[in-house]
């Protein structure tokens, strides 16, 4: 019998396509899941106007998930870590709300002198204190994505998308964050909507990169943690001559 989806996530009001790679679409994992859509919490009530507001019907839509099973929740929008603390205290359990939240870790992992840069649909919106609410240090280089036909189609929630202009638009902005700050040695896509072109900035920019579905495989790891190891993996107990 299959098991109930441990991750609950909480989605925006959209009409936008959601494209395999989009953390709407549920091909997007490779494990199940369980959406909850907020309604009214449009991107532009969420990206350009406070989200704060919004806490009540995240956390309401929260607890139905938890009730259905979920062990942990995430959301569909990188500037709803302003209201992850809130959200997480409402439901009693962890949330993971924006890819921004993984930079901390990943500064861990670079060099000194290297730092990660973020692109963001909006860097008009991105404010101080959204980047606060994610930990990430004020010296981090921001690339917006303001104006491009890809951020239109998002925020003014059109029913239409021009995926190869998305992806283009994708990779010149990256180019112009890391020609701008040679120091960038890895790429943090702050939109959700982001995932399905991190292959070509990737490969554009040279750069590993980091998105909402990266920090979601591994937050899912932790709900739902392996019960054995694949076939012909040794178990430490059976180890001969370890450390």
């Amino acid at each position: 019998m299959k098991s109930r989806p441990r991750l609950g996530i909480l989605m925006l009001d959209t009409q936008f396509p959601r494209i395999p790679g989009d953390v709407g679409h549920p091909a997007s994992f490779d494990f199940d899941v369980r959406y909850s859509v907020v309604e009214g919490a449009t991107p532009d009530a969420i990206v350009r106007a406070d989200s704060r507001p919004w806490i009540d019907s995240f956390a309401r839509a929260g607890h139905a998930l938890v009730s259905e099973g979920c062990m942990g929740l995430a959301t569909t929008c990188g500037f709803l870590t302003l209201a992850r603390e809130d959200i997480a205290r409402a439901c009693g359990v962890p949330v993971a709300s924006s890819a921004l939240e993984q930079i901390p870790t990943l500064l861990t992992t670079l060099p000194s002198d290297k730092t990660v840069g973020i692109l963001t649909i909006s860097a008009a919106s991105l404010s101080r204190d959204h980047l606060d609410a994610a930990h990430v240090p004020t010296d981090v280089p921001v690339q917006g994505l303001d104006g491009s036909s890809f951020a239109r189609t998002i925020l003014e929630n059109r029913t239409e998308l021009d995926t190869a202009a998305a992806e283009a638009e994708m990779v010149e902005a990256a180019r112009t964050l890391c020609s701008r700050h040679p120091q960038v040695a890895a790429l943090v896509l702050e939109c959700t909507n982001m995932p399905p072109y991190a292959k070509a900035v990737a490969h554009a920019t040279g750069k590993p990169v980091y998105s909402i579905l990266n920090y979601l495989s591994w937050f899912h790891s932790g709900l739902v943690p392996r019960r054995k190891l694949p076939a012909g993996w040794e178990t430490f107990d059976t180890l001969k001559g370890g450390v």
